[in-house]
């Protein structure tokens, strides 16, 4: 049971070649507390790639190259939600209408803008973590811990999106919110926030912790900020969620290790 759902999460969060049944949908719902354990996951691949190449590649390959590892790993899926959420949010006019153009397939000037703004941030902000850090006696480069940590936030924020939000409409995002709304809700969102700690601590400490913060905030502004614009919270909402606290994250952790 462990392992199907574990499966289910992947196939869900990543391009990973793992197989997926009928249940995806409802299995991941029911275990949204563990998209940070995934998002930490995903952290700790690219953060070793990073580790690895900053040695031997300029910070801002390695910034650009980080990134966009990220995103061929997420599958471009959260990038498809930045894009239509800008194009959404950019509109005048009713809810319907919002909500109308986050579904076309056409992409303009909102969608382009704030992906190029949330994308260059993000970047120049890995670029910018650099130097090392002391973990368990030894001193890596910052930029291992702090992508498992940024990763991490970027899916915390969504379990908080979904705790926060309520549904526009019957999709995708419905049994997530569902689930997180139900009783074990709280749960759900305070085994998340558990979790994100454990990993937080050990790896940044304080820093950390100011971050995880910085998430849970941005989350409740994109639910704030939806609520307003479409009257609540859609699937694409999770998507520009995910990117647009990846970069915040990464902005406020570059923040408090300059302090």
């Amino acid at each position: 049971m462990v392992v199907r759902q574990l499966k289910n999460l992947l196939a869900f969060l990543t391009v990973f070649p793992v197989t997926m049944d009928d249940n995806i949908l409802v299995d991941c719902a029911k275990n949204m507390w563990a998209f940070p354990l995934i998002g930490a996951f995903l952290g700790l691949l690219v953060g070793l790639f990073g580790w690895m190449a900053v040695h031997f590649l300029p910070s801002l390959v390695v910034g650009a190259l980080v990134l966009a590892l990220l995103l061929w790993i997420t599958g471009l899926h959260h990038t498809d939600g930045l894009l239509d959420f800008g194009d959404a949010i950019m509109v005048h006019g009713t809810s319907e209408k919002k909500i109308e153009v986050m579904h076309d397939q056409l992409t303009g000037a909102g969608a382009i803008g704030l992906a190029l703004m949330t994308y260059i941030t993000t970047a120049f902000a890995f670029v910018s973590l650099s130097g090392k850090i002391l973990i368990a006696g030894s001193w890596v480069p910052l930029i291992f811990p702090a992508l498992i940590i940024i990763e991490m936030c970027a899916k915390l924020s969504m379990v908080v999106v979904a705790r926060a939000g309520r549904s526009v409409h019957k999709g995708m995002n419905t049994s997530f919110l569902e689930n997180m709304h139900g009783s074990g809700g709280n749960w759900r969102l305070a085994l998340a926030l558990v979790t994100s700690l454990a990993i937080t601590l050990p790896l940044l400490g304080l820093n950390g912790v100011i971050v995880i913060l910085a998430a849970i905030i941005t989350g409740l502004v994109m639910v704030g900020i939806a609520h307003k614009h479409f009257n609540g919270v859609t699937g694409d909402v999770f998507g520009s969620t995910n990117e647009l606290t990846r970069a915040v994250s990464a902005v406020v952790l570059l923040v408090v290790v300059i302090w």
